[in-house]
């Protein structure tokens, strides 16, 4: 058996076991990728403070994430298309969460619904919602997380008009996938997959297949999703959105300071600093690198959580001390439920747990609430001098 030391240890098993394209899918970004590459690789410019001579007993990486408790900071992001990484993977991975003590949120473009995922658990989990031009569905979508019990809403704000993803194009990306020969001769290579999807509880997206009207199959599917992001979308349609769901609203998808403080003026809980893993705008500032900015416009008036580039227990860390009250895992977690199921996203925490915790105590610190930027090194130019 495969010894599983870190995240990219994962990341190779699910190369093998996934088909090409649901691969492509989470391992890729918009346009030339610069952004999507430098999501992590910025985090390589930050350096950790050894101390030593430190007492490191009774360490806790314990923590809240707006007001809920959760083992470490850490909460897993919402990913479209999941259940096709793995059969039933929505569930699988609220589930892993559950289990390890940390927040699950899940898709508008789940394959696995909000009621799925509900029946499945006991934990309330997060919901994620894509703003559509059809009002109506997106009333209703509201109110089924809210009949689920969703204890938060994330409302995702970078996605107004789709990112072009050169390989999403290519591989012809559905869900199911389409039978091509391209594609029905890498699926032949990947019959672990196919057995399993056999017995999966859904292979279309849950959340709207028989919730809109004239949706039958993934041709109709397609065409809908394409036209109906709500490229209207403003701040005053945030603030009605929250005032329907009435609970703790996030908002995702804040790389600016004057954006993170429209974010506070509608009374957003978190704000999650994010560039949709690189997704979307080619060629924005990587989460990391954007972070100080947002965190001076709003200093402690709202959690500021930071989302894309995390692939370590080191990486959370460096986003934990330079001020982030939490943060989100993507692929991360994607690797682990490709290569292995449930059991995969449950050993990506525990990766990500144990180095976070070890990196602590090297930094001589015990608990999170212990992090500041004094366990850093940062380059005096990190955050870049740009021209007006």
């Amino acid at each position: 058996m495969t010894v599983i030391t870190c995240i990219e240890d994962l990341k190779r098993i699910y190369e093998r076991r996934v088909p090409r394209m649901f691969f492509d899918y989470a391992e890729s970004g918009s346009w030339t990728e610069q952004t999507f590459r430098e999501n992590t690789s910025d985090f390589e410019d930050i350096y950790l403070r050894q101390r030593v001579a430190v007492d490191m007993s009774g360490r806790s990486t314990a923590s809240q994430m707006i007001g809920q408790n959760v083992s470490m900071p850490v909460a897993l992001a919402p990913v479209g298309l999941t259940g096709m990484q793995c059969a039933d993977g929505e569930i699988k991975a609220a589930r892993a969460a559950e289990k390890f003590g940390v927040p699950f949120t899940l898709s508008t473009m789940s394959i696995n619904s909000i009621e799925d995922v509900a029946e499945a658990t006991t934990a309330p989990f997060w919901f994620q919602l894509y703003t559509m031009r059809d009002t109506d569905y997106v009333s209703r979508l509201i109110q089924r997380a809210k009949d689920a019990k969703c204890s938060a809403l994330v409302i995702t704000l970078d996605l107004q008009i789709l990112g072009q993803r050169h390989k999403d194009l290519k591989n012809g990306l559905s869900a199911p996938p389409k039978l091509t020969p391209s594609t029905i001769a890498n699926l032949m290579t990947k019959w672990r997959w196919g057995i399993e999807m056999l017995g999966a509880k859904r292979r279309n997206f849950g959340n709207i297949v028989g919730h809109v009207d004239g949706i039958s199959d993934s041709k109709d599917l397609g065409a809908w999703t394409a036209e109906s992001f709500d490229p209207t979308l403003d701040w005053d349609k945030v603030a009605k959105i929250k005032e329907d769901w009435g609970g703790k609203v996030i908002l995702k998808g804040i790389l600016d300071a004057e954006d993170a403080k429209m974010a506070l003026k509608v009374g957003a809980d978190a704000i999650i600093v994010s560039n949709h893993g690189g997704r979307q705008l080619d060629g924005a500032l990587s989460s990391i690198r954007a972070l100080p900015s947002i965190l001076e416009a709003v200093g402690d008036q709202v959690e500021v959580h930071l989302d894309s580039g995390i692939r370590s227990g080191q990486d959370i860390l460096k986003a934990l001390a330079m001020g982030a009250s939490g943060t989100y895992i993507g692929r991360a977690f994607v690797y682990g439920l490709g290569a292995m199921g449930e059991a995969g996203v449950t050993k990506a925490l525990e990766v990500l747990h144990k180095e976070l915790d070890t990196s602590m105590a090297l930094c001589g610190r015990r608990r999170i609430d212990e992090l500041g930027r004094d366990v850093l090194l940062i380059p005096e130019d990190f955050e870049g001098r740009w021209q007006a």
